[in-house]
């Protein structure tokens, strides 16, 4: 098998071998993936992060050996938390510009090395301890109103199918960017996010950064987005945007109307 990893900006993955395919997800810099199938200049790769498959360019992929990604991989990844911010190559003497959720593999003393090639970055860096070590109650709560805190700097994104940045984001890609920016791994799709966590019985036991899932009228998972406190929802629909939830559902106050039915909350932390 072999291995690559994301050193652009941003790589839209195809569900099939063609640029004029839908985009499904994007990788991220510093993202690594597994090379599932060759078919002509395009890859078939399984993300390492949420184990998400689609094809990509085979002229995006920068390739690793097995040893430099099994290092990578095991690497602590903080994500950077600028909208966008500019990375060196010190190797290449270039430079990157990388967004909001980027990985930064093995950073220490604002540089790391990916196959022999350096890098350094100066930009701010998501804390993703906030979370790990909180176990008494009141303090792990405000430590939760962090994941808002997070999910703001997305307000107002314009919706995009398959995307992850603040360019272009979908509601899955939301929540599980939030989450990442804390280290939390959270699977792609709104369906797969909704086996994490625990359910809640009632709206009203539901703290900041639960998700909130909604279905169809066949009872298909198709939405999610987190909850910001017990009357309110950041989600990304048309955009990220901020509206009211109840028992019934999201209530879009542009429209006047529920826009997505409430089919289950769930505590992740």
């Amino acid at each position: 098998m072999d291995f690559g990893i994301c050193l652009q900006s941003m790589i839209p993955v195809r569900i099939e071998p063609s640029h004029s395919s839908e985009m499904v997800t994007q990788v991220l810099f510093g993202e690594l993936y597994r090379i599932m199938v060759k078919e002509d200049h395009w890859l078939r790769i399984r993300l390492a992060y949420d184990n998400y498959e689609g094809w990509i360019d085979q002229k995006q992929s920068f390739p690793l050996e097995e040893e430099e990604f099994i290092r990578l991989i095991n690497a602590d990844t903080p994500a950077s938390l600028d909208l966008v911010q500019l990375l060196s190559n010190e190797t290449r003497k270039s430079i990157t510009p990388i967004l909001l959720g980027s990985s930064l593999p093995g950073i220490a003393g604002q540089r790391f090395t990916v196959a022999q090639e350096l890098f350094s970055f100066e930009g701010l860096i998501a804390d993703g301890r906030a979370l790990e070590t909180v176990f008494n109650p009141q303090v792990r709560q405000k430590a939760k109103q962090t994941l808002i805190d997070d999910a703001m700097l997305y307000l107002n994104a314009p919706y995009l199918w398959g995307g992850r940045t603040p360019f272009g984001i979908d509601c899955s890609g939301l929540t599980q960017m939030v989450y990442k920016l804390k280290k939390i791994k959270l699977l792609r799709d709104a369906a797969q996010q909704a086996t994490h966590g625990e359910p809640l019985n009632f709206l009203s036991e539901s703290e900041p950064g639960d998700l909130a899932f909604f279905d169809d009228e066949e009872g298909n998972i198709i939405h999610v987005g987190l909850m910001v406190d017990r009357s309110r929802i950041i989600h990304a629909s048309g955009k990220v945007r901020i509206d009211i939830i109840d028992h019934e559902g999201i209530y879009n106050e542009d429209e006047k109307k529920y826009t997505h039915k409430l089919r289950v909350i769930k505590r992740i932390i």
